[in-house]
């Protein structure tokens, strides 16, 4: 306990620490106050006092006992976020007390470091959020996107990622990390993300053309197929699939990859876009519809016959299979609808059919590498791995050298 004479003695010190202490008392005073009005009302004029002290130390002192309260007085703090940088920043920050308009215009023309004070609050709104990364400060929209519990809109985030996102890494990667990154951003970065690749000196080294070429543009098949099995698994109709068809981005091949990749969802999604039709009749006949059924379905999105009927066939490999997730089983899937092909049109595949084809065939190889991969260490971890290996070589009469 202090007494009110030494409280007014400690106010009227000639040094700092004094006043400081008494700042902070009387700061822990009017917070913690459960008596007359008049009593708050004197304690409140000393809180109000103590922002004209001269001394740094006796308004941080201030500061500090009212930097975590909720009840702290609004106009009090107000008046500390215009202080000194160091009480400023540590307001910003912590600070429960304080609104988004309050924070919102002290943003607008804040200085970098106190923008990034603002970053660090517990809990930041959309709106304030947003008008940080208006601020178009680097740093700063970094720390934003970071936490994945600031929510941020579509728009801001599509904006992000088709503008500083295209060419700056980090922040390209903190989108990516975010759940609520729209399905189309995240596939323009995947994008942007194949094409550095393509012209890194280190992979280019590394790897021959024709094989980047098709390793990346398998890489971003996936990614759109896997896209848009997510957003189709989120329910409704979305308009992911949409917006690649009217962009003229959905192919056979994007058909087929789906189907490889047992991304139903998304392929039920494009052909339901496509023909017009309900999602659900649609997703029905691909997983228990005829072939007669699926033909007019296709024939309904604009396929040609020979296309239809290529995949059909695929259609219903796929139904005996576990795709999604069983790379041996894509790998006899694909297999088995090359061979068909090849006996079905005595080995010249039809022009229609050739790019269709080659995917197959790219495919092919790509899942034979993937299903073997694993397969010898797992078999010489098997019982029969201390037999020795079914190879005789005779080693051929090496000739002595005479010494010389």
């Amino acid at each position: 306990m202090v007494a009110y004479q030494d409280f007014v003695a400690l106010c009227q010190s000639g040094d700092s620490e004094d006043r400081g202490r008494a700042a902070h008392l009387a700061a822990m005073a009017y917070l913690g106050h459960i008596g007359p009005a008049d009593e708050q009302a004197a304690l409140y004029a000393a809180l109000i006092g103590f922002l004209d002290d001269p001394s740094v130390k006796v308004r941080a002192a201030l500061a500090y006992g009212l930097l975590h309260a909720c009840g702290a007085p609004r106009p009090i703090l107000l008046a500390l976020l215009h202080d000194s940088p160091i009480i400023a920043r540590a307001v910003a920050q912590y600070s429960p007390a304080l609104v988004d308009a309050d924070l919102i215009g002290l943003v607008r023309t804040a200085e970098p470091t106190m923008l990034v004070a603002v970053t660090m609050r517990e809990h930041i709104s959309q709106r304030l959020a947003e008008a940080l990364i208006a601020r178009g400060k680097r740093l700063v929209t970094l720390r934003v996107l970071r936490r994945s519990d600031i929510p941020i809109a579509p728009q801001v985030l599509i904006d992000l990622a088709e503008g500083p996102g295209s060419t700056d890494a980090q922040i390209r990667g903190a989108l990516l990390n975010r759940a609520d990154l729209p399905a189309s951003a995240r596939l323009h970065l995947v994008h942007v993300v194949a094409g550095a690749l393509r012209a890194a000196r280190m992979v280019r080294g590394a790897v021959a053309p024709h094989r980047l070429e098709r390793l990346l543009r398998n890489t971003t098949d996936t990614a759109m197929t896997g896209i848009g099995e997510r957003e189709a698994a989120a329910g409704g109709r979305v308009p992911y699939a949409a917006e690649l068809i009217a962009a003229e981005r959905i192919s056979t091949r994007v058909m087929l990859h789906a189907i490889v990749n047992g991304h139903v969802l998304f392929l039920a999604e494009c052909l339901a876009e496509l023909a017009a039709a309900p999602r659900d009749k649609v997703f029905t006949l691909l997983g228990s519809g005829s072939r007669v059924a699926l033909n007019a379905l296709l024939a309904r999105c604009g396929l040609r016959e020979s296309v239809r009927n290529m995949i059909c066939r695929l259609i219903f490999h796929a139904r005996a299979a576990d795709l999604a997730d069983d790379v041996a089983a894509r790998h006899f899937v694909v297999t088995a609808l090359t061979e068909e092909l090849i006996v079905e049109h005595d080995g010249v595949i039809p022009p229609e059919l050739e790019e269709a084809f080659a995917y197959l065939s790219e495919q092919n190889v790509l899942l034979a590498r993937h299903a073997a991969r694993g397969v010898m260490t797992a078999f010489a971890g098997d019982v029969h791995g201390a037999s020795p290996m079914p190879v005789d070589i005779e080693e051929p009469e090496r000739l002595a050298l005479p010494a010389a």
